[in-house]
């Protein structure tokens, strides 16, 4: 069965859990406290178990153990409210070395055959991430990534990122970054390669970001953005 919910690993130690269980889906970011509770779990960590290990090492710190115990009590109970504590989890990819490739110059036109496809793939998006839950869309792009396909170019990635942001234009509505990488991750495939479609987070300020990657790159992001790098937290 598919996860329900998928981990970004924060600096600090922190974390931002991806729950995709209902509609678009929603993120929560957890401190490094909860977060280590939330990786001993997500790892399959018995509850009680977790619990005593994170007594222990706080209390070897100069913690005092009832209120360690208290607080873990208090995280437990947000958990189970949240209904994240019976989710089926996925494990956390760890944070890449990619590299923001420097945008595209603006000679860089897409041909005729890739505006099309850029149309299509923009048009495909938006419809699945109206219509049906994100996890589905989460399925769907799984199930695609199993048909064999070279990995596209950092050069070809970028020109279709152009060809998806030509067809936004026309779009009344807005294409933020989940639509716009997904339409790129279909883009690619309709035109015979592949590029890694990414869902991530950051901390200081939290935040939560889609995009896409090739060939170690992230494709289609403004290099003067202090706020990147984001954390992975769903690698497709």
């Amino acid at each position: 069965m598919m996860p329900q919910a998928y981990t970004a690993l924060l600096p600090g130690g922190a974390a931002a859990v991806m729950d995709v269980r209902t509609g678009k889906g929603s993120w929560r970011h957890f401190n490094s406290t909860a977060a280590r509770l939330w990786n001993h779990l997500a790892d399959g960590t018995p509850l009680d178990q977790a619990l005593n290990e994170l007594t222990d090492h706080f209390t070897r710190h100069g913690a005092d153990r009832d209120t360690v115990r208290a607080d873990l009590a208090t995280l437990v109970r947000r958990l189970c409210d949240t209904g994240l504590l019976t989710a089926r989890t996925s494990p956390a990819p760890q944070p890449t070395a990619a590299t923001v490739r420097p945008p595209i110059p603006a000679d860089g036109v897409p041909s005729a055959v890739e505006r099309l496809a850029g149309a299509l793939g923009l048009a495909t998006a938006l419809l699945l991430l109206r219509c049906t839950p994100i996890r589905t869309v989460i399925a769907l792009a799984c199930v695609l990534s199993r048909v064999p396909r070279p990995d596209a170019t950092a050069e070809h990635a970028d020109i279709l990122v152009h060809a998806v942001r030509n067809s936004a234009r026309l779009w009344p509505g807005r294409a933020a970054c989940l639509e716009e990488s997904l339409a790129v991750y279909l883009t690619a495939l309709l035109r015979g390669c592949r590029v890694t479609w990414v869902l991530g987070a950051r901390t200081a300020p939290a935040g939560a970001h889609a995009w896409t990657e090739t060939d170690g790159q992230v494709i289609g992001q403004d290099l003067e953005d202090r706020l990147w790098p984001y954390a992975p937290a769903l690698r497709i």
